[in-house]
């Protein structure tokens, strides 16, 4: 046979390197741009099906211009507020009128029930965008001139304003740590200038490519993005991509030592590592995907967003990155060069220990393993997930939280955010009594062609006029969300009116009732995928049983230390509906990503050696390069904290504490204990099980003990 000219041997890396190179130039500042197709309208993201998403369209026609309320609020310095700054606030805001910004005639203010404070509602434009802290400033400038008071400005737009101020930066900052905290432990973990420096670069064109698909399929409307998706996006990238890239270098490494030649290396790893990686992408991303079948539209964003960010960063893995490797060869790993005694099976001392300790004792390792965890989950029930409490949606002290406190002081819980009830014209009078007879409504009022209460006659569209019921208790509290109920049972009841009740309670009462139909559905779908992908690359059925079963503990566990946590050491009363959710589809994916790169390798290793010294020898293998992938992917998910809201907190804390619970004891211990003290029959029924060694063609001893 003709020598391959060795020019060929170069051909293909330069190649894909200089490919990836133009990927970067090209689609890398799409990383940047996200937020330019991202909405934070949080009307955009309720229940499809829910009675709140339909009064949202249904309640348009009786809005004379569209808008988003700003709720101001003004404190006498004294003990109550006079009749002449009662004036000169309505003065302040009538002034408002017709300047940029604002979208129609303010209300006038009006006074507490106490007489100590005064309030006034702002329709402002609902397309401002990032101009809305602008105006917001202009609102406050020009209402608080009122003498002996104090200005706050609540409701929606103070909110969204907010949560811009909290998502300001998002690209820039949470890129930085995230890749920093990345950065500084591969480095602290290999002790290697270049190659962390490679991996880090490998991320980056990742989540650039992922960026550019993503910003024009949002461009065009075939995905949406969010503040929140957009930051998980980011998170998901880096540490897939690093994850993915840390297998592939250990590999590589391994071959390298054993071979000496880098392209046979890269080739032999890359062939080794296909498998894992690519069944590794597809459990997250089809994971992800199984979001498509939730209710709740900011779930549904979620799925293909995040699915496409996973399938780029497997992408880099398994293209870019070998072809860097081939091209730096043993440089990529200096100082730490690899040496022959890198090829065998010896591994890192600290593995071989906790080998030996599971081959003496794998029922004891893996039944005191089950029992931690057991006990843990016993603790899971605890974690309410009935929705965060406004007070509590940042972390810090938000400016619109603090005014929404003293709205409620002074005035009805629910004033600002009324329940919204749309009903037939022709049962108005009836509907308005079932709803003034609710216990928990402070106040009806009917929309009328003056856009406000008492300003003209009650406006009527199409046959259908709309009502506003104040309710007593504060629009975010439970018993604000119990009182919708009965207010959605009584105006139900009445005959031929079809009524409809939304507003901002009943949106967050339809999405915790959505929030828990999507757990019951989408759990087992995730499930289901999971096994049918380990059962595709394991080619046995009673290992990835065991593997789902182990993951899924892992996560009762998480959430079991979450909810002490969130209660008794960061002050959480609850999380997010969605919350167990996203933390279930990421932990258990992504868990489940340690045990694919660890059986992987013990079920190539038992083709040789058998059931016991496979599973020795693949732990010790891996043990290094998988415990350092679940550090830093805790770190890079840990990295969300620095978005000062409850739900990123959350989710952050959950998925990095489970990462290392899974890796430092589920992956570690549990699984290579149970799978042990099993023996060949955790393979059945493949070639290993009927066998003991796999291939029937030959018969290694096995040792009885080290």
């Amino acid at each position: 046979m003709r020598k391959t000219p060795r020019w060929a041997f170069w051909a293909v890396p330069l190649l894909l390197l200089f490919v990836w190179l133009g990927v970067g130039a090209t689609l890398g500042p799409y990383a940047g741009r996200l937020g330019e197709v991202a909405t934070n309208d949080q009307a955009a993201f309720l229940p499809r099906s829910a009675e709140s998403t339909r009064v949202v369209d249904a309640r348009k026609p009786f809005e004379t211009s569209a808008s988003v309320p700003a709720v101001l609020v003004w404190t006498a310095d004294g003990e109550r507020v006079t009749g002449a700054q009662q004036e000169a606030a309505t003065r302040s805001v009538g002034a408002l009128a017709g300047r940029p910004g604002i979208a129609a005639t303010p209300s006038p203010a009006l006074l507490s029930d106490d007489g100590q404070a005064v309030q006034a509602v702002v329709p402002l434009a609902p397309d401002l965008g990032k101009e809305l802290p602008a105006v917001l400033d202009e609102v406050r400038q020009a209402a608080g001139q009122v003498p002996g008071t104090t200005l706050q400005i609540a409701g929606p737009a103070a909110a969204q304003a907010d949560l811009l101020d909290a998502f300001g930066g998002i690209d820039g900052l949470l890129l930085g740590v995230a890749l920093g905290a990345v950065l500084l432990i591969l480095l602290l973990v290999y002790r290697s200038v270049l190659l962390p420096l490679v991996i880090i670069f490998s991320a980056v064109l990742a989540l650039g490519l992922a960026c550019a698909v993503v910003y024009a399929l949002a461009d065009r409307g075939a995905v949406r993005v969010d503040g929140q998706v957009q930051g998980i996006l980011s998170i998901l990238v880096i540490g897939a991509a690093t994850d993915y890239a840390l297998l592939l270098a250990a590999r590589f490494r391994e071959e390298l030592a054993a071979r000496g030649d880098r392209a046979g290396a890269a080739l032999a790893a890359v062939r080794r590592s296909a498998g894992a990686v690519t069944a590794s992408a597809a459990t997250v991303a089809l994971g992800l995907i199984a979001l498509l079948a939730s209710d709740l539209t900011n779930n549904r964003a979620l799925g293909p967003v995040g699915a496409i960010g996973i399938a780029c960063a497997a992408l880099t893995a398994l293209t870019f990155l070998p072809a860097a490797l081939v091209l730096l060869g043993r440089a990529a790993y200096w100082p730490a060069t690899p040496k022959p005694a890198d090829a065998t099976d010896d591994g890192h001392a600290v593995w071989r220990r906790i080998a030996g300790l599971i081959d003496r004792s794998p029922r004891r390792v893996w039944a005191s393993s089950a029992l931690m965890l057991l006990i843990l989950a016993a603790f899971s029930p605890g974690l309410s997930s009935k929705g965060v409490p406004l007070d509590e949606i940042f972390v810090n002290d938000a400016p619109s939280v603090g005014a929404q406190q003293t709205l409620a002081r002074h005035f009805p819980g629910g004033s600002g955010n009324p329940a919204v009830i749309i009903t037939d014209a022709g049962r108005a009078a009836e509907v308005r009594a079932a709803a003034e007879g609710t216990d928990g409504v402070a106040s009806v009022t009917a929309a009328t062609s003056g856009g406000r209460p008492g300003a003209g006659e009650p406006l009527v569209v199409e046959g259908r006029t709309r009502l506003d019921a104040t309710l007593d208790a504060a629009a975010d509290s439970d018993a604000a969300k119990g009182t919708v109920q009965r207010l959605r049972e009584r105006v139900h009841a009445v005959p031929g009116a079809d009524a409809l009740v939304g507003g901002y309670t009943a949106q967050q009462f339809d999405t915790q009732q959505t929030a828990a139909r999507d757990r019951t559905v989408i759990a087992p779908i995730v499930l289901g995928i999971i096994l049918l992908i380990l059962v595709a690359l394991l080619r046995s059925v009673l290992v990835p049983v065991l593997l789902v079963a182990t993951v899924a503990l892992n996560f009762l566990a998480t959430l079991g230390v979450s909810a002490l946590v969130f209660e008794h050491l960061l002050g959480f009363s609850g999380t997010d509906a969605s919350v167990p959710l996203y933390g279930f589809v990421f932990l258990v994916a992504l868990g489940v990503d340690y045990n694919i790169f660890l059986m992987s390798r013990v079920r190539e290793e038992s083709l040789s050696h058998g059931t016991r010294e496979g599973v020795l020898r693949g732990l010790v293998t891996t043990g290094g390069v998988i415990t350092s992938a679940g550090v830093v992917l805790a770190a890079t998910f840990a990295a969300l904290m620095v978005i000062p809201l409850a739900f990123l907190v959350q989710i952050a804390f959950i998925v990095a504490f489970g990462v290392l619970l899974d890796t430092l004891v589920v992956r570690s211990l549990l699984v290579p204990a149970l799978v042990i003290d099993i023996g060949p029959r955790a393979w059945w029924p493949s070639a290993l099980f009927r066998t003991g060694t796999g291939t029937g063609l030959r018969t290694v001893s096995v040792p009885q003990g080290r």
